[in-house]
């Protein structure tokens, strides 16, 4: 993998900065356009640098310092033409990782975790469709409201945040994860009401037949071990670049589920199934972000130890 990156350098700066680069054998096409650069003015400066090498340029980078300059932009080569760059790997089915690029994981966390208004309804819609799932005892539309759910992006920015000993982005994780669910625990004992008021609400959930149910509202010590499995393949693949669809699936099997059940369980006076849902939210939004943040540290410690210093 290559990375393609571009910034701008103070014209006093460049020629150190060249010297930097250059000293790297992970850098490679390196372009230098004297005082082409505005806002801010200096030389620009683009190179392309491989995946093996990206950590220690960009901490160089980052210890060097740009009095000045503008941000870094990092870009992702998705395919090079010409002369093979990376290494052939040493085995044929099982190949040697790649560190993970640190900043890059870094901002993409950071750039998933904002709370617009959009968050905030995507989690009430999750969980009206988690609610519907529920009273009709029906796993597909439970696993829409999963697919639906953003909540793994504030889980993530709260265990980075963790990881880093930021005090910011963990509150603001933290209060729009309470303020989200909370919404959408209100919305859906709302629905559930209106449902069973008007005497539409499935005979089987009324005759206390709740298969889907029961598996939300029972925490054991089953829920702590996929929670803390969910955890840790989440951080995993999103570190590795391989988080996908089915990566948010698998985090959000116990909270929009048990927030969708802990709103109707209110609905229909159902206190201690309520009780059931609500603990079994709090456990694992909490095993979720600390187990991100552990693993996140654990995987930099396995890896500054790889690398060596």
């Amino acid at each position: 993998m290559t990375f393609h990156v571009r910034l701008v350098s103070p014209p006093d700066q460049t020629e150190s900065l060249v010297g930097l680069l250059t000293a790297d054998s992970g850098v490679a096409n390196l372009v230098v356009l004297p005082g082409m650069a505005r806002r801010p003015d200096g030389d620009a400066v683009q190179f392309d640098v491989q995946s093996q090498s990206a950590n220690s340029v960009f901490r160089r980078l980052e210890a060097f310092g740009l009095d000045g300059g503008g941000a870094v932009g990092i870009r992702q080569v998705d395919a090079t033409l010409g002369a093979e760059t990376a290494r052939t790997p040493e085995h044929f089915l099982v190949q040697r990782d790649v560190a993970p690029v640190w900043e890059i994981v870094e901002a993409k966390i950071r750039a998933d975790a904002v709370y617009a208004p959009s968050f905030y309804i995507l989690l009430i819609i999750a969980g009206l469709i988690g609610a519907v799932g529920i009273l009709t005892n029906s796993q597909i539309l439970v696993v829409g409201a999963m697919v639906v759910g953003p909540e793994y992006n504030a889980i993530m920015g709260v265990a980075l945040g963790l990881d880093k000993w930021s005090k910011r982005p963990v509150m603001r994780g933290t209060l729009a994860l309470l303020a989200g669910f909370s919404t959408a625990i209100v919305i859906t004992l709302l629905f559930g009401l209106v449902i069973r008021w008007s005497g539409r609400t499935p005979k089987l959930y009324v005759a206390g037949v709740r298969p889907v149910s029961d598996l939300i509202n029972n925490p054991n010590l089953f829920s702590l071990v996929v929670a803390v499995l969910a955890g840790i393949v989440g951080v995993v693949s999103l570190t590795e670049a391989r988080a996908g669809a089915l990566i948010g699936v698998f985090i959000s099997v116990t909270t929009i589920p048990a927030a969708a059940d802990f709103g109707l369980s209110l609905a229909y006076s159902s206190w201690s199934q309520a009780w059931g849902s609500a603990s079994q939210l709090v456990l694992n939004v909490t095993v979720l972000m600390v187990v991100g943040a552990l693993v996140l540290r654990l995987q930099r410690m396995i890896w500054r130890r790889r690398e060596g210093p």
